[in-house]
């Protein structure tokens, strides 16, 4: 036996069983995948009442009065933040009891109630770490991950056809949809895998990345950065403000629509300061999967060195981990980058399937035999 076939044993050896042993988690994390990649788009479906008819951003009422609607409505809830969505949503209001409030933006008219467990959230619990919780679960899933991208890559490896003639060209490259089942089975997995693999890798590699620090060290360093990405610094106290909590959320509000935000300046998050002596939360330029963070001292009002720069203000190492995000789940390119990603992930959620299938039929063949 040469090298060559006993690396190719070898590979086919691993393929197998490693798909096996994270074949359920794997099925799992892609199907899930499918749903979170129209979130958005599912809710703006199923919750059109969260809708409002558009008026002038001079007609946007500011986070106090929002807040006093809330309260009034609400009293005895603690508002951490309040998410504008633009000029034809809700405000959404996130209270520290884990439940939304959703305000008509131009009334302050309450609108809705929302449940922070709601359907997307357990969906997102399941992808993320199986319900298990983010010290058992997330580890499972990240390794699973990494099983998958060894996967993938030794998949190619076995779909390289040994010779480039029309038979194994045909073989590699297109469904036999009249052949046998068994046969179409086969081609299922060996020819869509190819066709969704840089995609399937891309999700992988990003998905990695927030599933273990070393690994997001080790692209970040791929990428040209150095020294790792920022770490956030440890919790900082700053020269207290004189003003009430809301009329510094009000004054960050106008700020950032108006001096700040480059994309969507009506797509806003303001939190509402717990402390005088914190920093103070706010994000903007929302699109494609990207925000930026921002951080304010509360006496000034100033941004402080912790607040994220802009986009094309980024390193390529550093524009790649803000963008990270966008590109798990397909956001880049909007919805036709949406419509790719849900193929690829549901062809990612049948590998698995068909992939036992094969070993399956396979097995039961030499089972036949020996009885033979």
């Amino acid at each position: 036996m040469t090298i060559k076939d006993r690396f190719s044993k070898i590979n086919a050896w691993l393929h197998l069983w490693l798909g096996i042993a994270s074949g359920i988690v794997v099925f799992i994390i892609s199907i899930t995948g499918c749903i979170l990649v129209f979130e958005q788009e599912i809710k703006d479906w199923t919750h059109a009442n969260l809708k409002v008819a558009a008026q002038h951003e001079d007609q946007l009422l500011p986070p106090s009065v929002i807040h006093q609607a809330v309260s009034k409505a609400v009293p005895g809830k603690e508002i951490s933040s309040m998410w504008y969505h633009g000029l034809d949503k809700t405000v959404a209001v996130s209270m520290n009891s884990d439940s939304t409030v959703f305000v008509n933006p131009y009334t302050a008219e309450i609108v809705a109630f929302q449940d922070h467990e709601d359907f997307f959230h357990e969906v997102d619990e399941l992808h993320r770490n199986l319900m298990l919780g983010r010290k058992i679960g997330k580890p499972i899933v990240g390794w699973a991950t990494f099983i998958f991208f060894f996967l993938l890559i030794s998949g190619l490896i076995l779909w390289w056809p040994k010779k480039w003639n029309k038979s194994n060209r045909d073989k590699s490259f297109k469904i036999k949809w009249n052949a046998k089942f068994k046969r179409i089975n086969y081609d299922l997995h060996n020819v869509l895998g190819f066709y969704t693999l840089l995609i399937a890798v891309l999700m992988a590699i990003t998905g990695l990345v927030m599933s273990f620090s070393w690994f997001s060290r080790s692209m970040y360093w791929v990428t040209g950065g150095d020294g790792g990405p920022r770490k956030r610094p440890e919790k900082e106290l700053f020269a207290p403000s004189a003003e009430p909590a809301l009329v510094i959320a009000d004054k960050i509000w106008y700020k950032v629509r108006n001096e700040i935000a480059l994309h969507n300046k009506n797509n806003v998050i303001v939190s509402i300061p717990e402390k005088p002596d914190e920093l103070i939360y706010a994000c903007t330029d929302m699109f494609s999967g990207f925000w930026r963070d921002l951080y304010f001292e509360p006496a000034t009002l100033e941004l402080s060195a912790r607040s994220g720069k802009r986009l094309g203000e980024l390193s390529f190492a550093d524009q790649v981990r803000k963008l990270n995000y966008s590109l798990h789940v397909g956001a880049s390119l909007g919805l036709t980058s949406k419509i790719i990603y849900f193929i690829s992930s549901l062809v990612c959620a049948s590998l698995p399937v068909t992939g036992f299938y094969i070993w399956w039929g396979k097995k039961r063949k030499k089972s036949k035999k020996r009885s033979l």
